[in-house]
């Protein structure tokens, strides 16, 4: 296949400045690059790329606050899910891993809409969340990470998941409850902001009758109704200052 260098791009990391030539055309090398809806930067932090969703949910956000008055509860809770939640549901599995405070950010967000859509200024966004039978954005992102494990698991993704999420090379599909490799890190973070690292340890708390779902339908079914409080990722940990997280 002949390249299009039009459509073509370099991001390089460290901010190096590189410049490739192909035919007879120079290309430049970018900080950042739209790729099929995703904004990919430089460093894979993809903080652009949810700020931007944030933006974007907000804004919605602000419009249902304005007629929000004139609807009832069921109709600003559609609206609520089909144009404000729905933001953050795009490719989450590839911009999940940013940092703590764009999560603040999306936690605000989220809070703020269910307040709105309840119109409930005293209850704490968990008991917010209770109220709408919800978790999260990102505790449902961690669900969509569980469901794609499960596809892997079943033989159901594209083989390079399956070149990702190595099996151990001795256990039992219905009864191991530690299926997947466990990925080596060889320090505190690095490495562990990934979904080779993640994918398995989610799946490890997974309990083994929604493990063993006959059908991804069923599955996905009964992942709505988990969370995850014993996920090791950086997100779910308390961080206290001077301290750390712990």
């Amino acid at each position: 296949m002949k390249i299009n260098t039009d459509k073509s791009h370099l991001i390089m990391s460290r901010n190096k400045s590189i410049v490739a030539k192909i035919d007879e055309f120079d290309i430049q090398s970018e900080n950042q690059q739209e790729l099929l809806g995703i904004v990919i930067d430089s460093n894979l932090t993809f903080e652009d790329h949810v700020s931007k969703i944030c933006k974007k949910a907000s804004q919605k956000l602000n419009a249902l606050a304005r007629v929000s008055s004139y609807m009832d509860i069921h109709k600003k809770k559609l609206l609520m899910k089909s144009f404000i939640t729905s933001q953050f549901g795009y490719c989450p599995l590839i911009w999940m891993f940013h940092s703590r405070t764009l999560n603040k950010r999306i936690n605000s967000i989220h809070e703020r809409s269910l307040r709105i859509t309840y119109s409930d200024k005293v209850s704490t966004f968990q008991e917010l969340l209770e109220k709408d039978n919800s978790v999260s954005i990102h505790q449902r992102n961690l669900q969509i990470l569980a469901t794609e494990m499960f596809k892997v698991y079943k033989n159901m993704s594209p083989e390079l998941l399956n070149d990702i999420f190595e099996p151990k090379e001795s256990c039992y599909k219905l009864r191991a409850n530690s299926f997947f490799k466990t990925r080596k890190v060889t320090s505190v973070h690095h490495g562990t902001e990934s979904l080779s690292f993640l994918g398995p340890k989610i799946w490890d708390l997974v309990p083994l009758d929604i493990k063993q779902s006959d059908n991804i339908d069923i599955f996905k079914d009964k992942i709505k109704r988990l969370s995850f409080p014993e996920c090791p990722c950086r997100l779910c940990k308390v961080f206290i200052p001077q301290l750390g997280f712990i």
